[in-house]
């Protein structure tokens, strides 16, 4: 089962895809963890990665599709895997067409209203990192850390103006792949209001078979 989880920020992806990942004994696959565990490494591409990132540049697609053939060569996706954060972009599926089989693509779909809402009720402990939602999973006490005591803070991309940019940014780059896996017919779609409580669930009701 090689799966990509799509939508925004604050959708619910990675939550959702470790959920699944444990479940299913398979791999959650994240553009982000596949740079640090290079960069950490020192490999060749970590080596590239990194030089980039450091003169304040963005990676480009050659290396991040590369590091992703490299990351799928590996044995523990032999049963399959879910990418979260990738693709991005058309160009980048189109890679990805050509060294993996993607099962299905599965959209969390939610307004970007509930988006804002929600990162914008997301708090962080500056002390030892504990996420929290003064909604959702709020503190015992406000602006306080239920483990360490720490502050509670707010990130810079969960600002309202932040948020509001990073839907704009998915919506341009990334929301058209919605429409090239609906053509490749292997679409699939999450209501990703729910997934904190139904997620796996529907996840199940998706792919019974699995």
């Amino acid at each position: 089962m090689n799966l990509i989880f799509l939508g925004p920020p604050g959708a619910g992806k990675g939550t959702l895809a470790k959920q699944v990942a444990e479940a299913y004994k398979i791999p959650h696959i994240s553009t982000g963890d596949i740079f640090r565990e290079n960069i950490k490494n020192g490999t060749e591409l970590g080596k590239k990665a990194k030089a980039i990132i450091d003169a304040g540049g963005l990676v480009s697609d050659e290396i991040t599709i590369d590091l992703v053939k490299d990351r799928l060569s590996k044995d523990d996706t032999k049963n399959g895997y879910i990418l979260d954060g990738f693709p991005r972009t058309i160009p980048q599926a189109e890679a990805l067409d050509k060294f993996a089989h993607i099962d299905a693509a599965v959209d969390f779909s939610i307004p970007d209203a509930d988006v804002v809402e929600r990162l914008g009720g997301r708090r962080m402990c500056r002390k030892c990192g504990t996420p929290y939602n003064i909604t959702a999973a709020p503190p015992k006490v406000e602006g306080v850390c239920d483990k360490c005591g720490g502050e509670l803070y707010t990130r810079d991309d969960d600002t309202d103006e932040a948020i509001k940019h990073r839907l704009d940014v998915y919506r341009e780059q990334t929301a058209p792949l919605i429409d090239y896996y609906k053509n490749k017919g292997n679409l699939k779609a999450i209501d990703a209001r729910e997934t904190l409580k139904t997620g796996m669930t529907q996840f199940k009701n998706l792919f019974p078979n699995a």
